[in-house]
């Protein structure tokens, strides 16, 4: 019974050091990406806010996309579409995406995410994973004899 009285106290006066110093409930971070907000990145000029970008994606933007990356990238920076499905996985992420869902295909179905703004510079290939952890259950038809009386744990 003291335990508890003690116990009482001491959450009392927790409480009270709480009041006194103004914690309500924390603040959600802001998201910046080098330093600059994601207002600031989606003023910023096309060419400014690609000096930005890591170097392969930068790249990318910089030497030109090909026909089927240039469809791709402009129809997911039009916006008009709900979901984007697309196979091409090799478009980078830009600030204009953030927001917009996306199916891109892994090799065997189309992998449907919407667009972070932690996901810019990456390239949307990286967000459909193309392989998958094998698990092998025990040995079944065409294993060899003596492999079929493993014990069981």
């Amino acid at each position: 019974m003291a335990k508890e009285k003690i116990g009482g106290q001491k959450a009392a006066r927790r409480k009270q050091r709480k009041k006194k110093g103004g914690i309500t409930a924390r603040r959600k971070k802001e998201f910046t990406y080098r330093g600059f907000t994601m207002e600031e990145l989606l003023e910023m000029p096309f060419d400014e806010m690609v000096t930005l970008l890591p170097s392969r994606a930068r790249r990318t933007l910089a030497r030109g996309m090909n026909d089927e990356q240039r469809t791709a990238f402009e129809v997911l920076k039009s916006g008009n579409r709900e979901i984007t499905r697309t196979h091409r996985r090799d478009v980078p992420i830009i600030p204009q995406f953030v927001g917009k869902k996306v199916a891109v295909h892994n090799g065997k179905e189309f992998f449907e995410f919407e667009i972070k703004p932690e996901m810019i510079g990456h390239f949307t290939g990286e967000f459909a994973m193309t392989r998958h952890e094998v698990k092998h259950s025990g040995p079944g038809v065409g294993a060899t004899r003596g492999s079929k009386f493993l014990p069981l744990k």
